[in-house]
């Protein structure tokens, strides 16, 4: 079990790696010097008129001296603060020695127990501010043991010559002595703990901030790891819509080279199928490969999902159950329209509704979930839009990394899609993101 005094040393930070940053003296220092000094010299005036002054014969100019220069040191308290503390009971013991009334004016008092609290939270060396804060207090009790000493000794000389009245249970010059003690203990313990909380609670928030720089940043590779990951399963996705298209358009270029003797009008159908799906697959490819960082590896190879509109059932219904209730809409302006939905867009679709509802299971407390996606062929806007909709709460100690939703956002980009997610107004979440359709889907 540890000593007191090594955990009274670990509290103060001795041997501590951490070094506090000293600034240079600046605006807040010298506002601090200059209204403690006005203060300072406007209660002396005011003590003086008052009468407080009366038994000191110090002059006026040296009374102002040593109110002004104790208000100076606060200059450099966080720049030089062992240096200060020290000057600041070298001006406290002169003051005191010279014109005690003076230096016992509150104003002072602030002074040197400023100085002494910013000696201990800014030094940088810890080991060296223990020993000048230790110098400077048992000098300074040292000073008031021999004026208690030298009060008995003048109290017992006071008692034999039947010159002193005790009014209280003690005699009155050491009970002066002894408030005096009890009070610097007070004094001078308070300083250094509150400089010494002050020094901790600085290197609590810088490791604070070295924490939350350390958690950005990995939360940036993070994200961007999650970026690379979904575009690379973009580009997998890619691979499928190109080999269809190609397929398709190869079936249908070996038609037109069959009948094209014998039926020209079929073989004229047959490539403008062609011509179609080669415009289609193009401009998914084009849009597809503009999102994908140049440079990045090829992951190993993976089965591409064939989902979309029509497998939303089935997706529902696997989430339902276990206290939540999904429904699923699929409002089409145009007959099956979900079905002629090109397939970048009906995966996308899919791959919505698949992340929302999964974030609704693991991050919320909704108990229903309505799913509607709505299918407008019209000119000159169509557009296919998917909705998610609960209404629950945030569900306390699941916040999720935010990866799935930057996976839609990422996903809704590669089709200029228009992104809403958040809390609505009325209660629960909103996933909502509109594709443009047309010859760019």
């Amino acid at each position: 079990m540890p000593r007191p005094t090594s955990r009274l040393l670990d509290w103060f930070g001795v041997d501590d790696p951490w070094e506090r940053r000293r600034p240079p003296i600046g605006r807040q220092d010298v506002v601090l010097a200059a209204s403690v000094e006005a203060l300072s010299l406007l209660a002396l005036e005011l003590v003086r008129s008052s009468g407080g002054f009366s038994h000191t014969d110090v002059p006026a100019w040296a009374q102002w001296l040593a109110v002004s220069s104790g208000a100076v040191l606060l200059l450099g308290r966080r720049r030089w603060p062992l240096t200060v503390a020290l000057l600041a009971a070298v001006h406290m013991f002169v003051a005191g020695v010279t014109m005690p009334e003076v230096m016992g004016q509150l104003s002072l008092q602030v002074i040197y127990f400023v100085a002494l609290l910013s000696g201990v939270a800014w030094a940088r060396d810890r080991r060296g501010m223990v020993v000048v804060v230790g110098m400077i207090v048992l000098f300074m009790f040292a000073w008031i043991t021999w004026q208690f000493a030298l009060g008995s000794t003048v109290q017992e000389w006071l008692d034999d010559e039947e010159l002193s009245e005790h009014i209280g249970l003690f005699p009155p010059i050491p009970a002066a002595i002894a408030i005096t003690l009890l009070i610097n203990v007070l004094y001078f313990g308070g300083a250094i703990a509150g400089g010494g909380v002050s020094w901790r609670s600085a290197r609590a928030r810088a490791r604070l901030e070295e924490q939350a720089a350390t958690i950005a940043a990995q939360s940036g590779r993070l994200r961007d790891q999650a970026v690379v990951d979904e575009r690379l399963r973009i580009a997998r996705e890619l691979h499928d819509v190109v080999a269809h298209h190609v397929s398709a358009m190869g079936i249908q270029a070996g038609a037109a080279r069959r009948v094209l003797d014998r039926d020209p009008d079929a073989a004229r159908t047959a490539l403008a199928n062609v011509e179609e799906a080669s415009r289609d697959a193009v401009t998914q490819m084009r849009r597809l490969l503009g999102t994908l960082r140049e440079g990045e590896q090829a992951a190993p190879e993976a089965r591409t999902t064939e989902a979309g509109v029509g497998d939303l059932p089935r997706l529902v219904a696997e989430v339902s159950g276990d206290g939540l209730a999904v429904t699923l809409d699929v409002v089409e302006t145009q007959q099956d329209a979900a079905t002629r939905l090109p397939r970048g867009v009906g995966l996308a679709v899919y791959r919505t509704v698949q992340e929302a509802l999964t974030n609704v299971r693991r991050h919320s407390t909704a108990d229903t979930v309505s799913v509607v996606v709505r299918v407008d062929e019209a000119q000159p806007a169509p557009y296919a839009e998917v909705e998610v909709v609960d209404n629950g709460r945030p569900r306390h100690g699941t916040s999720g990394s935010g990866l799935g939703q930057l996976g839609i956002r990422e996903r809704a980009a590669t089709h200029d899609g228009q992104v809403d997610i958040g809390p609505r107004v009325t209660g629960g979440y909103r996933v909502r993101v509109r594709y443009p359709l047309g010859a760019g889907s």
